[in-house]
Order: C-alpha cells, then structure tokens, then sequence
C-alpha cells in the first residue's frame, strides 16, 4: 500500500511477487501430495487477498490471475480427492481432502461465488469502450486454450466452473438466489444493474449442465428472456447480446424444439431482418454478415455457422448459395496470407459442395485450383490446408456427375501424398476409389501405372491394416473394371499368389487376397490362366501341382472370410472351374461343393411372404429408395455403386 503505482520500486515488486507464486504454483503441479502442508495456508492467502477486502488497493491483475490459480489447482487436484470407495483411498488424499472440506465451508463458498459473479464477471470500462470501438476484436477476444492461466477473465470464469462443479449443492442457491433478484426488464439507465444482470447471466450460462435440474428453461425464456431480447434500446444491447449467448448455452442442455420458431423469429429480428422466411434470411443475413465484417476471426466464426446452416438443410440450401458461391473466390484470394481462414473457407465448400451435390459442377472453376494447391506437397500452404483439402477432394468426386479433363489432372499431386505416408492416407485411398467409380478407364488410362508404382512402394513397409488398405482400392479396380484393372495392377498380383500360396497368417489380410483372387478368376479367366503360368515358372512347379495347392489353401482358409459378399465372391469363382475337366479340380470338387453349401447358407434368406428362399444379395431392381426426412439424399457416387 505504501508504494504506489508510479512509484519505482513498483514494477520489481510485481516481478518478485510473481516469481513467489509461480514456485507456488509449480510445487502444487509437479508435487502435489508434497504440497499437502501448504494447502491450508496458500488458500487462506489467496482467498483473502482476491475475495476479502484485505486485497482491496494492494492486488494487481497477474497477482489476482495467480491466486485464482492456485484456488483452481487445489479445488481441481485430482491427488486431493478420495477414491469413490473410501477404503481404496490414499492417506494423503484424505488429508487433503479433509483440509479442503475444513476451508470450503458453506459462508467461504457463498462468498466466493457471490464475489466471482458480482465483481470479477463485471465488464470493465475497458472492455465495454472496446466494445464500442472495435466490436469484432471484442467479440472475439481470446478466451480459449491456456489463456484461464495469463487472463483475469478467462480465468475468473474457469474457477467459477471448477468450484461450481465441485461445490454445486452450495453453490446453485447462491446463483438461483442471484438470478431471482434480477427478475424483470433492468432499468435501461442504471448501468450497475445492467451489468450485474450481464455477470448473473454469464455464471448461469457457464453453469447449464450443473443447473440441468434446477432451472426450468423453458418458462425462463418464455417468461423472461424472450421479452428482454426485445428491448430495442441502445443501452440494453449488452444484455441483448448476453441472453442470446446465455440460450446458445442451454440450447443443447435443456429447450423445447417447439420454441425453437420463437427463438428463429428473435434472432432475424436481431440481425435486423424480420420479413424474411427463416432460411432465406439467416442464410442472406449471414452472408450479409461476412461481408461486412474485416476481422479474420470474426470471418471464420460467420463461416463456421454458415457450414452448419449448409450442413444442417442440406440440398434445401441450394436457391439460396449464388451470393456465398460469388463471394468465395474473391474471399479466397484476399485471404492469401491467412492459412486458417482458409481453412475455414475448405470447410464451407465440404458442406456448399454436398449441398449442391451434383450441381457443384458449376463450381469446379473455382473448386479445383482450390484443391490444387491444397494439396500440392510442394506448396507451404499444404502444411495448414491438406487435410481439409483432401476431404473437398473427396466430397467434389463424390458428387461429380461426370469426370472432367481438369478433375483427372489434379490427380498428378496424389503421387507425393502416397509418398508421405501420413494419417491422410485413408483419404488418399478413398479418393482413388472415387475416381475409379466416376470413370475407371480414363483414370486408371492415365494414372494406373504410376499409381501401381505407389502401391508397391507402400506395401514394402505398411502395417497389416494399411495392406488392407491399398488392396482394397485394387479390388474395386477389378470389380469396376476387370480387364484394365487385372492389367494396370499386374505387378501387385504375384505377391497375392504368393499370399494365398503360403497360408497368410493375418485372417484380414488373407480374406482380402482371396477377394481379389476370387475377382481374377471369374471375371477375366483368362488373365488369371497366364498368371498361374507366371506363377509357376517363378516357383519352379509343374502348373497343375501349385494350382492344386491354390485351391486347397483356398478351401481351407475360405473361413477367414467373414463378409457374405466375398464368401460367395469365392464359391462363384470356384464354381467357375468345375466344368473343367482338369484332374486336379476333379480331386477338390467336395471341398468346393462344401464351401459353396456353406456360402449359399450365408446369403440365402425366406421370403415371408412366398415361403420361399433367395438370394439377399440378389439386386432385382434399382428403384431409388424412399429417403425419411433425417436420410442424406444419395451423392452421385452413391448412385454409381449401386
């Protein structure tokens, strides 16, 4: 108190005090039972100074930031608490806990709440002149991560959170009691009330899932929020501006679906645009919205609800996108040097692309020079937009109507992303899958040999789920595409002959060779004649020994493949050389015959309506199925499966 704020000395008392409670504050992370000692006396000390009048004139921002910590970090200590058997719990941690029980008494708490709420939850002056300046940087001041450890209010409103979790039967009358003294319209000229109403707000928000039990919701909107988010007057925005806030917290909680139209109808009218039906106008507000706003945070928070408005309604956004689908590009361009607006940009054109599905082919003049460089290794900006640039890839391919001369050039990055061997692998397997269902032949035309090349990199150093992995995406090559795919994949067939030949351990993987196999030989005989040619030279056997040996370990580990499909994938494939009248195929006919029972036990289901049985995995039409109102509408891949 003797030195001032202006004085010298002022500053190297801070830094001194500082260093004291970060050791403080250390000794209670690093050695928390070791810290036991002191728990007493650090919340005696910190309590005092942040919640009594002991502080008033001595404490400063960082100093208060400490103290709350220090509260936070013994409230929280997982160390201090006993086990939900009381008998199972360590010595210490009863004695911490006792400690702790013996400080927090009901008036301590009552206090502590009241004093978080009433004072530290206050908007300053500070804050509501910058309101008043620079709204957006207000509205997205920084409040996440770390920052409850350097920040007053970050951290007022995580001890609030913690004490209030652990002491919520102490705690909830004291907030309730709060709440119930604001009820009514605030007096729009007296400023202490309005705050106060903003801080009471902020603790009940904060606190939904604690409250769950004790407030009705939906009589407190109806009742009471509802008409304060209807005074128009300037002042009252503060409290406007909280009550939205507060109900976006309780939305997920606890509110009826069936006031959702009110709250729609407020929040329009909010944005200043009441006359609009709700989709057409959040949709042109939010855009409105984007445009006019300059902050880069601001325009990511604006994208991300516009994602989820796209994401939500679907195909049902599609008159309403022109405006967003012209903005975009300029958006993009201005946002060169802002990696994660971009982001966010990518992640509005994932959900703007399968809400346009098939018509996001309009868009691909914009959308793949945006996928280029996104994905493009060589480029810096692939570190921040790869993956979500590879998950618009996948999205554009699978709503593609038709394969595009520019669509097949950007697959020329997919070969150094192969390289990478990264955790976006799936992505890149799925989008080789894509583009073989848009347009197998011109594809794997174009890519097949250089993608093979890929694949047998991958497969020298890949775990058993990875193998399964790439050898999927040939079986589908085979399926789509028999005798291209059987063509451009050559090299990567003798090691499955080998797989199969030597009893592959890992059931998965096993099952997955004998799939792609099974595809060989029924549907391009002939390929897989001169592949048992190969084969045999390589394993210097007569042709129809190793053939015999093939089919035995076929029929043998026919159980590793659990999947209907594949088991009558393999007994159709066998079936297919019975009318042979190769000796060794006569010596397996039981075996085949065997498993091929066992296959059609598998796929054969009675008709209750004949008494009959057929085949389940028989397509006799291809009627488009009946969507419900919660079914995604089928994207165009979706349809070139079938």
């Amino acid at each position: 108190r003797q030195v001032g704020p202006e004085s010298t000395c002022r500053e190297k008392l801070e830094k001194t005090i500082i260093l004291y409670t970060k050791v403080l504050l250390d000794f209670l992370e690093y050695h928390p039972c070791a810290f036991i000692p002191l728990i007493q006396r650090s919340l005696e000390f910190a309590v005092s100074y942040v919640f009594t009048p002991a502080g008033e004139g001595v404490t400063f921002e960082r100093f208060t930031v400490q103290c709350m910590n220090l509260i936070k970090m013994i409230v929280k200590n997982d160390a201090y608490k006993p086990a939900k058997n009381i008998d199972d719990s360590k010595p210490e941690s009863l004695e911490a806990h006792k400690i702790k029980t013996a400080f927090f008494t009901h008036p301590t708490l009552t206090e502590i709440g009241r004093r978080l709420v009433s004072h530290y939850f206050l908007l300053t002056e500070e804050e509501l002149a910058m309101w008043e300046e620079d709204p957006e940087s207000f509205a997205v001041e920084e409040t996440g991560g770390d920052s409850w450890k350097y920040s007053l209010r970050p951290c007022t409103e995580v001890l609030f959170l913690d004490i209030f979790h652990n002491y919520s039967q102490t705690l909830t009358p004291v907030l309730l009691d709060m709440v119930q003294n604001l009820q009514g319209p605030t007096n729009v000229e007296d400023p202490v009330q309005l705050l106060m109403k903003d801080a009471v707000y902020n603790a009940v928000g904060l606190a939904a899932y604690e409250l769950f039990d004790n407030v009705d919701f939906d009589q407190w909107f109806k009742n009471q929020l509802l008409g304060e988010l209807q005074v128009n007057h300037h002042r009252y925005k503060l409290i406007r501006r909280r009550v939205i806030w507060l109900i976006g917290q309780w939305i997920s909680v606890k509110f009826k679906s069936d006031l959702r139209p009110l709250l729609y109808e407020v929040i329009l009218s909010l944005m200043q645009d009441p006359d609009l039906v709700y989709l057409d106008s959040i949709f042109g507000l939010l855009f409105q919205l984007l445009q006019q706003v300059t902050e880069c945070d601001t325009k990511m928070q604006v994208l991300h609800v516009i994602s989820c408005v796209i994401e939500r309604v679907n195909i049902q956004i599609r008159p309403y996108v022109v405006c967003l689908v012209q903005y975009l590009p300029l958006l993009w361009k201005q946002s060169e040097d802002h990696n994660m607006l971009r982001c966010a940009i990518l992640t509005t054109l994932i959900h703007l692309v399968q809400g346009l599905g098939a018509e996001s082919k309009n868009l691909y003049s914009f959308l793949l020079p945006v996928i280029q460089l996104s994905t493009d290794v060589s480029q810096p900006p692939h570190v921040y937009l790869l993956e979500d640039g590879l998950e618009l890839w996948l999205v554009t391919l699978e709503n593609s109507p038709a394969i595009t001369p520019e669509l097949l050039r950007i697959f020329q990055n997919m070969s150094a992303l192969l390289e990478l061997s990264s955790e976006n692998l799936r992505t890149c397997f799925q989008i080789v899958n894509a583009y073989i269902y848009l347009s197998a032949t011109e594809f794997l035309q174009n890519y097949g040999e250089s993608l093979c090349r890929s694949f047998c990199d991958l497969l020298k150093d890949i775990t058993n789920d990875g193998q399964v992995q790439v050898l999927k995406v040939v079986e589908i090559a085979l399926k789509v595409s028999p005798i291209l795919g059987a063509h451009m994949f050559q090299p990567l067939l003798p090691a499955v002959f080998r797989g199969i030949l030597d009893g592959e351990r890992y059931p998965v993987v096993m099952s997955t060779y004998l799939g792609i196999m099974g595809r060989v030989l029924l549907q391009n005989a002939s390929f897989f004649s001169s592949l048992l040619t190969q084969m045999a030279s390589e394993c210097n056997q007569e042709m129809d020994q190793l053939f015999g040996s093939v089919i035995e370990m076929w029929v043998d580990r026919m159980d590793n493949i659990t999947q209907p499909e594949r088991r009558k994938l393999s007994s159709l494939a066998l079936l297919s050389l019975l009318p042979s009248d190769n000796s060794v195929i006569q010596d397996k006919f039981c075996g085949i015959i065997n498993i091929c029972v066992e296959a059609l036990h598998d796929v054969m289901t009675e008709d209750p309506e004949t008494g009959t049985f057929k085949d389940c995995m028989l397509m006799s039409h291809f009627e488009e199925p009946k969507l419900s109102d919660d079914e995604e509408p089928p994207t165009e891949q979706d349809k070139r499966k079938k």
